[in-house]
């Protein structure tokens, strides 16, 4: 009974602290603290729209760092960019380190392997100018041992006085915080403030949101909106649907990567993948959306990048012509679009070689900027086909359609086409020659056609 009472207790304090742009609330924003720098971004894009690229900052360069990011935005926005998730860029703790950058000793300081602040600033400020938002890392469920924050030990999930890691992960390196602790909360908060304004960054990845409970989810996106003229971006890794209760536009789609790779890797029926699509989107609330990938910067670091996984260029393209297009919000992660081999670490500095696969970089410069041209695809509805071997699909808005056939085999596969596609006339994406379908299509292995008229 008492610890119902307890949790009774610290919900209507939560509720009375943080409801509804609060004074105290205002006052954090206002005082002497975090101020505005620059001018808030005002062309973010709607989330539907959202084509998102993760930059690993010890990949992108031999320095990795951020000034060489700013250097290669410009191929960056080429491939059909408008939002950039930056890894964590916060310092990283000693105690028990294995230098993951998911280990962080101070919320509000830029890590000087990385940079400055300034930066940091210049980085969003030429986004910015190139019409790409940018988002942080942001690490809620631990610290690391040595964070200033470690002192407070009732902010710390603790076992017999001692405080610990999060139970069951494995992550020694970092220490567990105890979201019962509302000054804890306030000050975590604070520090999520302290970069939107002092950065002019437009919203946050949040890693482990699962961890995470909603409650705090909820004050944390509240109080985050308090904050004048701004239309943050909010994606969250994790699967729960009360993300978007919190105010989460996007969390991961992790089912229906899994579904790809049991597809192209271990020969499952096509599809699978369709309605894997269909079953992360049930219960949903209008509007909210599922991440799209064929890696991220776990999977490429952990498992191997899509040319491994996929069985080579052909496979990883095919792969990611799905993930772009069959529905969700497109990410690629830095190093799969110019096709880097074995994995890519993010536990220390792995520099991207950007002239591995040329011809993969002309495909996902030629596929997302088709994709973000097309109606259709983005934002149209969707008719689709069943096949074993193939995925196909048709998605329409209006007049325009676009058709999407992938053959999902490393084999020479011929589908014969439903009746509504025979004899119909389209235009080729990637060569923009005219084509007539006819009663059946022949692909090569990990062939591909996306057509439209």
């Amino acid at each position: 009974m008492r610890n119902k009472i307890q949790i009774i207790l610290l919900t209507i304090a939560a509720f009375l602290f943080f409801i509804s742009c609060d004074k105290e609330t205002k006052e954090m924003i206002a005082d002497s603290g975090p101020q505005q720098y620059g001018i808030a971004f005002s062309n973010i894009p709607e989330t539907q729209r959202i084509v998102m690229y993760e930059v690993n900052i010890r990949a992108f360069s031999a320095n990795g760092n951020l000034q060489d990011v700013i250097s290669r935005l410009d191929s960056i926005k080429n491939l059909g960019i408008n939002v950039i998730w930056l890894m964590p860029v916060y310092p990283v703790g000693e105690i028990n380190s294995v230098n993951s950058p998911y280990c962080i000793k101070n919320y509000m300081k830029v890590n000087a392997e990385f940079g400055s602040l300034d930066d940091l600033r210049e980085l969003t400020d030429e986004a910015h100018i190139r019409n790409m938002a940018v988002v942080l890392d942001w690490v809620a469920n631990h610290t690391a041992w040595d964070n200033p924050w470690i002192d407070n030990t009732d902010w710390y999930s603790q076992v017999d006085g001692e405080i610990i890691s999060p139970p069951g992960t494995g992550w020694n390196d970092v220490a567990d915080l105890n979201f019962d602790n509302m000054e804890m909360r306030k000050e975590m908060i604070a520090s999520m403030q302290y970069w939107v304004l002092e950065a002019n960054i437009d919203g946050f990845r949040c890693d482990a949101a699962d961890y995470v409970p909603y409650d705090f989810w909820k004050q944390a996106i509240d109080s985050l909106k308090c904050i004048k003229n701004r239309k943050l971006i909010l994606l969250a890794e994790g699967s729960r649907t009360d993300h978007f209760d919190a105010g989460f536009q996007m969390n991961y789609g992790w089912s229906f990567y899994g579904k790809l790779k049991d597809v192209f890797v271990n020969g499952t029926s096509a599809s699978g993948i369709y309605t894997t699509h269909l079953s992360e989107y049930i219960g949903l609330p209008a509007g909210a959306e599922r991440l799209r990938f064929t890696t991220n910067h776990d999977e490429s670091a952990w498992d191997a990048t899509p040319i491994e996984i996929f069985n080579g260029a052909d496979g990883a393209m095919a792969a990611s012509i799905i993930a772009v297009c069959l529905g969700g919000i497109p990410l690629i992660y830095g190093s799969q679009e110019v096709g880097t081999s074995g994995t890519v670490a993010f536990f220390y500095n792995d520099p991207i070689n950007w002239n591995t696969h040329p011809e993969m970089l002309q495909f996902y410069n030629a596929l997302m900027q088709f994709y973000n041209s097309s109606d259709p695809l983005v934002i149209g509805g969707i008719t689709n086909y069943t096949f074993t071997d193939a995925v196909c699909f048709k998605k329409k808005i209006g007049e325009e359609e676009v058709v999407v056939i992938v053959n999902v085999r490393n084999a020479n596969t011929e589908i014969t086409l439903p009746s509504d596609l025979q004899y119909t006339n389209w235009k080729d994406a990637f060569t923009n020659e005219d084509l007539t379908l006819t009663e059946t299509l022949s692909l090569n292995n990990y062939g591909f056609k996306i057509l439209y008229h």
